[in-house]
């Protein structure tokens, strides 16, 4: 099987603060010409390594809504605790993963834990929003904790190479989320002087983020911790490989929506109306409550 060609390559240095605990750096929506190449995928804000010093007030973003798409946040390193309107509440540390479906409309808010903010430490993770499909955005709103005892492991070679399949499927192994659209999320881990090639199913979209380390991707391009990659159309497989440092990416693909797109602050929709209807049912408390 051939690479797929690598139709963006590119980083953000750029950070910006989302609330006051999450220091990210904004890859994607991207370019409008960008959407239908990285769907179902919409956002995603990678929080590279940084410092947050003690203090006594934990840190984060407090209550807001989402309606029509799913977040994904992928713990790296630090803690996060998370609360939303259904009542559903859950802590996720170092390799741990937050899927919630927004679906229909829910309120939830984000924070560094109480012990992590009284320590201080390094936080490292990503957030992303999974777009879901017309059918799906009245699904009921839902929780998920994926901690890293859940989450699937495949070897890749004798040496400590492994794929964990966070979402989806990889060579039959199934992922540990519940997902409502085809797609793979896979967090993939090589050490020095490694190499694997994903397959990626034919005409899904696939996009790579370098999370730590360096490597070749494509058997031509350089890519260190904070580099992008997002893949061209055509049939064909994504290769890594390693040579000095060990390396560690997040694989994103997915089967695109193929759907129209309206997007405002925490709502993402299929038209302008649909936005108005989410809009004026967060007013009036569609969404629950949470404080």
């Amino acid at each position: 099987m051939n690479n797929k060609s690598i139709a963006h390559f590119y980083r953000v240095d750029q950070p910006h603060m989302v609330g006051d605990g999450f220091r990210v750096k904004g890859y994607l929506p991207g370019p409008r010409n960008l959407q239908q190449q990285v769907s179902p995928f919409y956002l995603l804000d990678y929080n590279s390594p940084h410092f947050f010093p003690a203090t006594d007030t934990p840190r984060g973003v407090g209550v807001h809504p989402h309606k029509g798409f799913e977040t994904v946040t992928i713990v790296f390193e630090g803690e996060l605790a998370h609360a939303d309107s259904t009542g559903s509440s859950g802590t996720i540390g170092q390799d741990e993963v937050q899927w919630m479906t927004a679906g229909a409309g829910v309120l939830h808010k984000e924070f560094q834990t109480p012990e992590f903010s009284r320590a201080g430490g390094v936080q490292h993770m990503l957030q992303l929003w999974v777009n879901l499909p017309a059918r799906h955005k009245q699904h009921a709103p839902r929780y998920q904790t994926l901690t890293s005892e859940n989450i699937p492991v495949v070897k890749l070679d004798e040496n400590g190479s492994i794929v964990r399949v966070i979402g989806g499927d990889y060579i039959g192994v199934q992922g540990a989320a519940e997902t409502l659209s085809p797609l793979s999320l896979l967090d993939i881990r090589l050490v020095p002087g490694s190499q694997t090639s994903i397959p990626v199913p034919s005409g899904w979209n696939a996009l790579l983020l370098q999370v730590d380390g360096e490597a070749i991707i494509q058997d031509s391009q350089s890519s260190e911790e904070g580099d992008m990659a997002v893949f061209g159309n055509e049939d064909g497989q994504v290769t890594i490989r390693t040579e000095q440092h060990p390396s560690r990416f997040i694989l994103m693909m997915g089967e695109p929506l193929n759907e129209p797109i309206a997007a405002y602050g925490p709502f993402l929709m299929n038209t302008q109306q649909e936005i108005v209807e989410a809009i004026q049912e967060f007013q009036s408390g569609k969404f629950g409550i949470l404080h």
